[in-house]
């Protein structure tokens, strides 16, 4: 097997903490109170405008989308920066850029990919807050922007195709409020979801109980559900804090929620990925280099996470505060990349099938 370091490396940048509560059913009315030399303009992007965009399709060749919403990768440039940073924040977007090829590129082969730049909050500054406002930052001017571009993409772009949501860590939390929040105003839009890759971000039985319209996946063929898991070393020596208490996690080698653990001989392989860049490490053609039978899974239902055994937790610790010793958080997709891409083209398969049938076709 090749050593951790050779096949994952750990990316000291752009990747914060996620929220550690229960995820907002709607944006509340007001921001947290927050000084105004630290924060930024509450107007809505122009999601019209490319520039707001971190992927657009030159021409939707595909018969389904993915919206997908990046991770964390603002950071203060200075004590006296935006809590939460401006769109068009050039180190943002160079990271959302890196970012987008360890994570979105799963669906690629799958999907039109339509990725827009949000307003985020810094990693560093939320993790100074206490939960609640940690949620309502997020569930501010994050979450507006988010509905802001995923209303966008619904009205302008998608023109009537079944869809995959997708997203990490504060994107995936993004992602759960458009869930609760405007599908839940836009019931029809559930009819067209093939399933949400809520990854990186937990979600909870409470947040279920508030959301009756939702519902977690159970196998590896259902559809219109949502996917969640959070990865983790099996010995932890320090509070995971990109994980709630309460949290459900599948199995993304075998796609259940089971216990039954998935040996590496199971698993489809994981990706390499630059440490200069945080890229994913490419072929000549293009493609990501695959690193078979790498990663082992095993949910474990008490701490709400997937446990993965084959990584040295030590070598997969840049010290940064969301990646310390056993957090597994930034590589969620890269050490299961090709299991996420067989489970998205085989629901996706399901789902074409599912309405070809009920057509009669």
């Amino acid at each position: 097997m090749l050593s951790a370091v050779a096949v994952l490396v750990a990316i000291t940048s752009g990747c914060g903490s996620s929220s550690s509560g229960t995820p907002s059913t709607s944006a509340p009315a007001t921001a947290p109170s927050i000084t105004a030399s630290t924060t930024v303009a509450n107007t809505a992007p122009d999601y019209a405008n490319p520039s707001n965009w971190l992927a657009i399709p030159q021409t939707a060749t595909k018969k389904v989308d993915v919206f997908f919403l990046s991770d964390t990768t603002y950071s203060k440039a200075t004590p006296t920066s935006p809590d939460i940073g401006p769109i068009d924040d050039p180190q943002m977007q160079q990271g959302a850029k890196a970012k987008l090829t360890t994570t979105a590129a799963a669906f690629e082969t799958i999907g039109n990919i339509y990725a827009p730049y949000n307003r985020q909050v810094d990693s560093q500054y939320k993790s100074t807050l206490p939960i609640p406002q940690q949620l309502s930052l997020e569930a501010g001017i994050p979450t507006s922007d988010a509905v802001a571009a995923f209303d966008y993409f619904i009205k302008n772009m998608n023109d009537g195709r079944p869809f995959i949501l997708a997203g990490h860590s504060q994107g995936s939390n993004l992602i759960a409020n458009i869930l609760s929040g405007y599908m839940k105003q836009h019931p029809d839009l559930y009819k067209r979801m093939i399933a949400a890759y809520v990854i990186g971000f937990s979600i909870t039985g409470d947040y279920l109980t508030q959301n009756p319209q939702l519902k977690f996946a159970t196998g590896p063929d259902d559809t219109g559900v949502i996917i969640s898991y959070n990865t983790e070393a099996p010995v932890m020596k320090v509070t995971n804090p990109v994980t709630m208490p309460g949290g459900i996690a599948i199995n993304p080698i075998t796609w259940t929620t089971s216990e039954t653990p998935a040996s590496v001989a199971q698993s489809l392989g994981g990706i390499e990925v630059d440490p200069q860049t945080g890229e994913a490490v490419v072929d000549a053609s293009g493609n990501p280099v695959q690193v078979p039978h790498y990663a082992d899974a095993q949910v474990n239902k008490q701490r709400g996470v997937v446990i993965c055994s084959t990584p040295d937790p030590n070598q997969f610790a840049p010290g940064n505060p969301a990646a310390a010793a056993g957090i597994y958080h930034i590589y969620d997709y890269p050490l299961y990349f090709f299991d996420i891409r067989a489970n998205a083209e085989n629901r996706v398969a399901r789902y074409l099938q599912e309405k070809s049938s009920s057509k009669g076709i």
